[in-house]
């Protein structure tokens, strides 16, 4: 599993006018289908080989890849209005989603982010915490029923199917796990389609090949519950006892306007939600049980800080502050391997990073795993060592050494829920197994909309 990783750059620049170093005989379309064929052997090689600002031609467009923690910075913070997302796969996934949080951008994002942030508030996200681990606990009995003694599952599949089971209740109060749920199955066969249109979208949804047909009848059939659902929702109270995330944002007011969201914006943000709300958790939480089984060492200290903190009970909001470990854990298995690979923007105008001249229409690529193992910030940075993020060892450490969530302005709105699920879920699970590899399951990172392992993740349950 280990990665090749940079020491030093071979090549260097002064800062100037000069152009960063970059693999000059990649044409544009080879460079394209590279990165498209394996992300991560392309990202790691060419930092390896140019150093942290790297150039090449991109179909179109000069790209250029970053780095470095402040580099990383000056695009997702600093300058964030100089790098927007109007890039042709974000186009791609606006056809799929709309125009929710995640695919828009200026004044549209900025009205949306304003109407949905009081709905993320940490103190709005707390009651969702009983949900969490009574939907964990239900999981477990399951699998004591179905998985008796060697009998692997994929920890893959399964963390989706709690996620999106997660996820469904706490957006719409219903069960979206059910194999009889209509949403649930609908969004589980697109996933991959999404995935690879969304990645290279071509040829476009107009073009009715049959993976287009099957996008476009299984985003009919999502369209037509998610607004019937809405409807339905318009005209009842709401019950301020146990608000889903649908309640929240149907109240939710323009702070300027008092104006709400529309239907049409429910569902693009619902859909958005949908899938960043599961997808992203269920990897971080599928890569925790793979590097936990791999390291006896870890699993023996977060084992303890459970019984000693919990005894037997299940995890409660009120408990996290006193699981910094449980926390630590998902914080290193999301530096090793962060849901999301990567970040793209697209340069509006010229800028300067590194001492390097960026000219307007660029694309950036931002490679979260690859920072996340950048040796100038982590120590040893191929070794699965949690404790790495406890304040002492954290201080000092640039911002933007650790992104998985991005960061500024547009860091993901569902981080802290994001968080709070993945330490529920691992505490609630730690207790009553331990879980292992079958021996000799081959296991690769594959990007597709989240890192996600290519052969899946066959484990057995061991009851502790």
């Amino acid at each position: 599993m280990s990665q090749t990783i940079p020491t030093t750059p071979e090549t260097r620049r002064e800062p100037g006018t000069r152009k960063p170093p970059g693999p000059r005989s990649l044409s544009p379309l080879s460079s394209a289908s590279a990165l498209q064929r394996d992300p991560i052997r392309f990202a790691l090689d060419i930092w390896h080989r140019y150093g942290d600002v790297v150039r090449f031609r991109f179909l179109f467009w000069p790209a250029y890849v970053l780095y470095h923690p402040d580099h990383v910075k000056r695009v997702l913070q600093e300058n964030h209005r100089n790098y927007n997302k109007n890039f042709p796969n974000m186009k791609a996934a606006r056809e799929l989603f709309g125009n929710g949080l995640f695919t828009s951008d200026g004044e549209s994002w900025l009205r949306q982010r304003r109407l949905m942030q009081p709905s993320f508030h940490h103190k709005r996200l707390t009651g969702f915490g009983r949900l969490m681990t009574e939907t964990t606990a239900a999981m477990l009995e399951r699998w004591q029923r179905t998985a008796p003694g060697d009998t692997p599952l994929d920890i893959s599949v399964e963390m989706t199917r709690l996620t999106l089971r997660i996820a469904g209740l706490a957006l719409f109060s219903l069960d979206l796990s059910n194999e009889a749920d209509m949403v649930g199955r609908t969004f589980t066969t697109l996933g991959p389609l999404i995935s690879k249109y969304a990645t290279l979208p071509f040829p476009p949804l107009w073009v009715p090949t049959p993976r287009n047909r099957r996008l476009l009848a299984g985003l009919n059939t999502l369209n037509t519950v998610v607004y019937a659902i809405i409807e339905e929702r318009r005209k009842q109270p709401v019950d301020t006892n146990t608000p889903d995330l649908l309640w929240m944002l149907l109240s939710a007011r323009d702070e300027e306007t008092g104006e709400g969201m529309s239907d049409q914006q429910l569902r693009d943000e619902v859909l958005t939600l949908l899938l960043a709300g599961h997808e992203t958790t269920a990897a971080a939480l599928a890569w925790t049980w793979y590097l936990l089984s791999q390291h006896p060492e870890v699993e023996r200290r977060l084992h303890a800080e459970l019984d000693t903190v919990l005894a037997g009970q299940l995890p409660t909001v009120e408990h996290l502050d006193a699981l910094p470990y449980t926390r630590m854990v998902i914080q290193e298995a999301m530096r090793l391997y962060p849901p999301a690979f990567g970040f793209t923007r697209f340069a509006t105008a010229s800028d300067e990073i590194g001492g390097y001249p960026i000219p307007a229409n660029s694309v950036m690529f931002l490679s979260a795993y690859c920072t996340h193992r950048h040796p100038a910030f982590w120590e040893e940075p191929e070794v699965f060592d949690p404790e790495r993020f406890t304040p002492e060892r954290s201080a000092g450490r640039p911002r933007f050494a650790y992104f998985p969530f991005g960061g500024g302005p547009r860091q993901c709105i569902g981080n802290a829920f994001a968080m709070m699920e993945a330490q529920l879920v691992l505490a609630t699970v730690a207790q009553r197994y331990s879980l292992r590899l079958v021996p000799g399951h081959p296991v690769e990172p594959q990007v597709l909309l989240t890192m996600r392992p290519r052969s899946g993740l066959p484990m057995t349950l061991h009851p502790r």
